[in-house]
Protein backbone atom coordinates (compact mmCIF):
# COMPACT_ATOMS: atom_id res chain seq x y z
CA UNK A 1 0.00 0.00 0.00
CA UNK A 2 1.36 3.20 -0.53
CA UNK A 3 2.72 5.14 2.03
CA UNK A 4 3.35 2.22 4.06
CA UNK A 5 6.10 1.04 5.05
CA UNK A 6 6.50 -3.06 4.22
CA UNK A 7 7.00 -4.05 7.73
CA UNK A 8 4.09 -2.37 8.94
CA UNK A 9 1.81 -3.18 5.71
CA UNK A 10 2.88 -7.41 6.89
CA UNK A 11 2.22 -6.30 10.50
CA UNK A 12 -1.45 -5.24 9.65
CA UNK A 13 -1.69 -8.02 7.16
CA UNK A 14 -1.51 -10.86 9.66
CA UNK A 15 -3.60 -8.64 12.82
CA UNK A 16 -7.05 -9.73 12.09
CA UNK A 17 -6.39 -13.73 13.38
CA UNK A 18 -6.43 -12.44 16.96
CA UNK A 19 -10.31 -10.65 16.56
CA UNK A 20 -10.91 -13.58 14.23
CA UNK A 21 -14.63 -14.34 16.61
CA UNK A 22 -15.33 -10.21 16.01
CA UNK A 23 -14.61 -10.05 12.51
CA UNK A 24 -16.97 -12.82 11.82
CA UNK A 25 -19.46 -11.35 13.97
CA UNK A 26 -19.40 -7.83 12.81
CA UNK A 27 -17.68 -7.67 8.94
CA UNK A 28 -20.63 -7.52 6.88
CA UNK A 29 -21.44 -9.30 3.79
CA UNK A 30 -21.85 -8.65 -0.33
CA UNK A 31 -24.70 -7.68 -2.31
CA UNK A 32 -26.10 -11.00 -4.41
CA UNK A 33 -26.16 -8.07 -7.42
CA UNK A 34 -22.22 -7.83 -6.53
CA UNK A 35 -21.39 -11.27 -6.85
CA UNK A 36 -23.42 -12.01 -9.94
CA UNK A 37 -21.86 -9.16 -11.96
CA UNK A 38 -18.63 -11.01 -10.45
CA UNK A 39 -19.21 -13.67 -12.19
CA UNK A 40 -21.38 -12.29 -15.45
CA UNK A 41 -18.79 -12.77 -17.63
CA UNK A 42 -18.83 -16.86 -17.25
CA UNK A 43 -22.40 -16.18 -19.26
CA UNK A 44 -24.27 -17.69 -16.21
CA UNK A 45 -24.94 -17.04 -12.30
CA UNK A 46 -23.28 -19.02 -9.15
CA UNK A 47 -24.74 -21.87 -9.45
CA UNK A 48 -22.61 -25.07 -9.73
CA UNK A 49 -19.51 -22.58 -10.94
CA UNK A 50 -16.53 -23.97 -9.33
CA UNK A 51 -15.00 -21.16 -7.21
CA UNK A 52 -12.17 -20.03 -4.96
CA UNK A 53 -12.47 -17.52 -2.21
CA UNK A 54 -9.13 -16.67 -1.80
CA UNK A 55 -8.19 -15.03 1.22
CA UNK A 56 -11.16 -15.93 2.43
CA UNK A 57 -10.46 -15.10 6.32
CA UNK A 58 -13.48 -16.42 8.21
CA UNK A 59 -15.95 -17.48 5.53
CA UNK A 60 -18.15 -14.73 4.65
CA UNK A 61 -18.30 -14.60 1.30
CA UNK A 62 -17.28 -17.98 0.94
CA UNK A 63 -20.86 -18.74 3.38
CA UNK A 64 -22.53 -16.36 0.74
CA UNK A 65 -21.18 -18.41 -2.16
CA UNK A 66 -22.31 -21.76 -0.86
CA UNK A 67 -25.72 -20.36 -0.90
CA UNK A 68 -25.92 -19.17 -4.18
CA UNK A 69 -25.13 -23.00 -5.19
CA UNK A 70 -21.46 -22.45 -6.21
CA UNK A 71 -18.92 -24.97 -5.47
CA UNK A 72 -16.10 -23.20 -3.47
CA UNK A 73 -12.50 -23.50 -2.40
CA UNK A 74 -11.62 -21.14 0.35
CA UNK A 75 -8.10 -20.50 0.87
CA UNK A 76 -6.84 -18.43 3.60
CA UNK A 77 -2.84 -17.77 5.17
CA UNK A 78 -3.65 -17.29 8.80
CA UNK A 79 -4.14 -20.11 10.94
CA UNK A 80 -6.63 -17.97 13.68
CA UNK A 81 -8.80 -16.95 10.77
CA UNK A 82 -9.38 -20.64 9.90
CA UNK A 83 -10.03 -21.66 13.10
CA UNK A 84 -13.31 -19.04 13.14
CA UNK A 85 -13.75 -20.31 9.55
CA UNK A 86 -14.47 -24.03 10.37
CA UNK A 87 -16.38 -22.99 13.43
CA UNK A 88 -18.88 -21.34 11.33
CA UNK A 89 -18.36 -23.55 8.29
CA UNK A 90 -17.54 -26.87 9.08
CA UNK A 91 -18.93 -28.66 6.12
CA UNK A 92 -16.96 -25.77 3.72
CA UNK A 93 -13.91 -27.21 2.14
CA UNK A 94 -10.82 -25.08 3.44
CA UNK A 95 -7.38 -25.03 2.48
CA UNK A 96 -4.30 -23.37 3.96
CA UNK A 97 -2.77 -21.49 1.10
CA UNK A 98 -1.74 -17.59 -0.07
CA UNK A 99 -2.68 -15.63 -3.33
CA UNK A 100 0.80 -16.30 -3.75
CA UNK A 101 0.83 -20.16 -3.50
CA UNK A 102 -2.51 -21.40 -4.37
CA UNK A 103 -2.46 -25.43 -3.28
CA UNK A 104 -4.65 -26.25 -7.02
CA UNK A 105 -4.41 -27.43 -9.91
CA UNK A 106 -3.96 -25.66 -13.01
CA UNK A 107 -7.14 -24.21 -15.00
CA UNK A 108 -9.12 -26.07 -12.42
CA UNK A 109 -11.50 -23.33 -11.71
CA UNK A 110 -14.13 -20.54 -13.33
CA UNK A 111 -13.83 -17.94 -10.70
CA UNK A 112 -11.23 -16.68 -8.12
CA UNK A 113 -13.42 -13.86 -5.80
CA UNK A 114 -11.47 -12.26 -3.34
CA UNK A 115 -13.63 -10.18 -0.48
CA UNK A 116 -11.73 -7.20 1.28
CA UNK A 117 -8.36 -9.07 0.27
CA UNK A 118 -6.78 -8.11 -2.67
CA UNK A 119 -4.97 -4.84 -1.53
CA UNK A 120 -3.50 -7.51 0.85
CA UNK A 121 -1.87 -9.43 -2.16
CA UNK A 122 1.79 -9.08 -3.69
CA UNK A 123 0.11 -8.31 -6.92
CA UNK A 124 3.58 -9.19 -9.17
CA UNK A 125 3.62 -13.12 -7.63
CA UNK A 126 -0.07 -13.09 -7.48
CA UNK A 127 -1.67 -12.45 -10.68
CA UNK A 128 0.40 -15.24 -12.56
CA UNK A 129 -0.49 -17.67 -9.74
CA UNK A 130 -4.73 -16.78 -9.81
CA UNK A 131 -4.05 -16.95 -13.62
CA UNK A 132 -2.42 -20.52 -13.52
CA UNK A 133 -5.35 -21.98 -11.55
CA UNK A 134 -7.72 -20.24 -13.47
CA UNK A 135 -9.23 -21.65 -16.89
CA UNK A 136 -9.17 -20.24 -19.61
CA UNK A 137 -12.06 -17.46 -19.93
CA UNK A 138 -11.96 -17.69 -16.26
CA UNK A 139 -13.22 -14.50 -13.39
CA UNK A 140 -10.58 -12.75 -11.09
CA UNK A 141 -12.81 -10.46 -8.94
CA UNK A 142 -12.28 -8.12 -5.59
CA UNK A 143 -15.19 -6.79 -3.86
CA UNK A 144 -14.64 -4.31 -1.13
CA UNK A 145 -17.29 -2.87 1.43
CA UNK A 146 -16.64 0.94 1.87
CA UNK A 147 -17.73 3.97 4.19
CA UNK A 148 -19.81 6.24 1.79
CA UNK A 149 -17.73 9.45 2.50
CA UNK A 150 -20.14 11.10 0.70
CA UNK A 151 -22.34 11.40 3.32
CA UNK A 152 -21.54 13.59 5.63
CA UNK A 153 -21.26 12.14 8.87
CA UNK A 154 -19.58 9.33 7.17
CA UNK A 155 -16.67 11.28 6.39
CA UNK A 156 -16.66 12.74 9.35
CA UNK A 157 -16.27 8.86 11.10
CA UNK A 158 -13.54 8.94 9.09
CA UNK A 159 -12.00 12.18 10.72
CA UNK A 160 -13.11 10.84 14.30
CA UNK A 161 -10.95 7.46 13.57
CA UNK A 162 -8.56 9.59 12.73
CA UNK A 163 -7.82 7.82 9.64
CA UNK A 164 -7.40 4.15 11.34
CA UNK A 165 -10.58 3.02 9.34
CA UNK A 166 -10.32 0.69 5.98
CA UNK A 167 -10.85 3.04 2.89
CA UNK A 168 -13.87 5.10 2.03
CA UNK A 169 -15.47 4.83 -0.99
CA UNK A 170 -13.75 7.98 -2.85
CA UNK A 171 -10.11 6.68 -1.35
CA UNK A 172 -10.80 3.05 -2.30
CA UNK A 173 -11.87 4.29 -5.71
CA UNK A 174 -8.70 6.03 -6.03
CA UNK A 175 -7.06 2.53 -5.07
CA UNK A 176 -8.61 0.77 -7.67
CA UNK A 177 -8.19 3.36 -10.50
CA UNK A 178 -4.34 2.56 -10.28
CA UNK A 179 -5.28 -1.22 -11.25
CA UNK A 180 -7.24 -0.57 -13.54
CA UNK A 181 -4.52 1.16 -15.49
CA UNK A 182 -2.28 -1.19 -15.58
CA UNK A 183 -1.34 -3.50 -12.25
CA UNK A 184 -3.85 -6.36 -14.17
CA UNK A 185 -0.85 -8.11 -16.63
CA UNK A 186 -2.89 -7.72 -19.96
CA UNK A 187 -0.99 -10.78 -21.23
CA UNK A 188 -2.91 -12.42 -18.54
CA UNK A 189 -6.08 -10.63 -18.31
CA UNK A 190 -8.77 -8.38 -20.25
CA UNK A 191 -9.16 -4.93 -19.16
CA UNK A 192 -9.94 -4.44 -15.69
CA UNK A 193 -14.07 -3.23 -14.92
CA UNK A 194 -15.50 -1.89 -12.25
CA UNK A 195 -18.70 -1.53 -10.72
CA UNK A 196 -20.43 -0.24 -7.56
CA UNK A 197 -23.52 -1.74 -5.53
CA UNK A 198 -25.19 0.24 -2.09
CA UNK A 199 -25.13 -2.36 0.98
CA UNK A 200 -26.31 -0.24 4.01
CA UNK A 201 -25.71 -1.98 7.26
CA UNK A 202 -28.31 -1.78 10.00
CA UNK A 203 -26.13 -0.59 12.94
CA UNK A 204 -26.09 0.78 16.76
CA UNK A 205 -23.02 2.96 18.25
CA UNK A 206 -21.66 -0.38 19.91
CA UNK A 207 -21.96 -2.39 17.03
CA UNK A 208 -19.96 0.34 14.86
CA UNK A 209 -17.67 1.21 16.97
CA UNK A 210 -16.35 -2.67 17.73
CA UNK A 211 -16.67 -3.37 13.61
CA UNK A 212 -14.18 -0.14 13.43
CA UNK A 213 -12.24 -1.84 16.11
CA UNK A 214 -11.30 -4.84 13.69
CA UNK A 215 -9.43 -2.56 11.22
CA UNK A 216 -5.86 -3.28 11.01
CA UNK A 217 -4.32 0.22 12.07
CA UNK A 218 -6.11 -0.05 15.23
CA UNK A 219 -5.63 -3.65 15.55
CA UNK A 220 -1.75 -2.88 15.69
CA UNK A 221 -1.89 0.44 17.63
CA UNK A 222 -1.04 -0.22 21.65
CA UNK A 223 -3.78 -0.63 23.78
CA UNK A 224 -3.94 3.06 25.08
CA UNK A 225 -3.87 4.70 21.60
CA UNK A 226 -6.50 2.18 20.92
CA UNK A 227 -8.47 2.78 23.29
CA UNK A 228 -8.50 6.92 22.57
CA UNK A 229 -9.74 6.47 18.88
CA UNK A 230 -12.48 4.28 19.72
CA UNK A 231 -13.33 6.44 22.24
CA UNK A 232 -13.27 9.41 19.95
CA UNK A 233 -15.53 7.52 17.73
CA UNK A 234 -18.14 6.89 20.36
CA UNK A 235 -18.45 10.09 21.35
CA UNK A 236 -18.33 11.29 17.87
CA UNK A 237 -21.51 8.90 17.04
CA UNK A 238 -23.55 10.13 20.36
CA UNK A 239 -23.06 13.72 18.85
CA UNK A 240 -24.48 12.86 15.52
CA UNK A 241 -28.38 13.21 15.14
CA UNK A 242 -27.85 10.40 12.24
CA UNK A 243 -26.33 7.98 14.87
CA UNK A 244 -27.59 9.01 18.38
CA UNK A 245 -30.99 7.69 19.00
CA UNK A 246 -30.41 3.91 18.93
CA UNK A 247 -30.47 1.87 15.82
CA UNK A 248 -29.41 3.30 12.48
CA UNK A 249 -28.46 2.88 8.90
CA UNK A 250 -24.71 3.39 7.54
CA UNK A 251 -24.77 4.05 3.88
CA UNK A 252 -21.48 1.38 2.59
CA UNK A 253 -21.19 0.89 -0.84
CA UNK A 254 -19.52 -2.64 -2.13
CA UNK A 255 -17.21 -1.58 -5.33
CA UNK A 256 -16.15 -5.04 -7.54
CA UNK A 257 -12.96 -5.33 -9.78
CA UNK A 258 -13.47 -7.74 -12.24
CA UNK A 259 -11.47 -9.44 -15.01
CA UNK A 260 -11.14 -12.40 -17.51
CA UNK A 261 -8.75 -15.06 -17.60
CA UNK A 262 -6.84 -14.37 -21.35
CA UNK A 263 -7.65 -17.75 -23.41
CA UNK A 264 -3.79 -17.08 -24.68
CA UNK A 265 -2.20 -15.68 -21.91
CA UNK A 266 1.38 -17.24 -20.44
CA UNK A 267 0.64 -19.75 -17.61
CA UNK A 268 2.04 -18.50 -14.75
CA UNK A 269 4.87 -20.60 -12.55
CA UNK A 270 4.33 -24.29 -12.28
CA UNK A 271 1.99 -25.69 -9.38
CA UNK A 272 0.44 -28.42 -7.80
Amino acid sequence: MIGVAADEWVRRGSSFGAVASAYAELRPGYPDDAVRWAVAPLGRDARGLRVVDLGAGTGILTGQLIGMGADVTAVEPDEAMRAEFRRRLPSARLVAGSAEDIPLPAGSVDAVLCGQAMHWFNLDAALPEIARVLTAGGVLAGLWNNDDDRVEWMAGLQTAAEGAMGAALRARRTQTAALQEGRFDRRLFTAVERAEFPNAQRCTIESLVALVGTHSRLLVMPAPERDRVLSQVADYLRDRPETSAGEFIAPLVTLVLRATREASGAPGPAGL
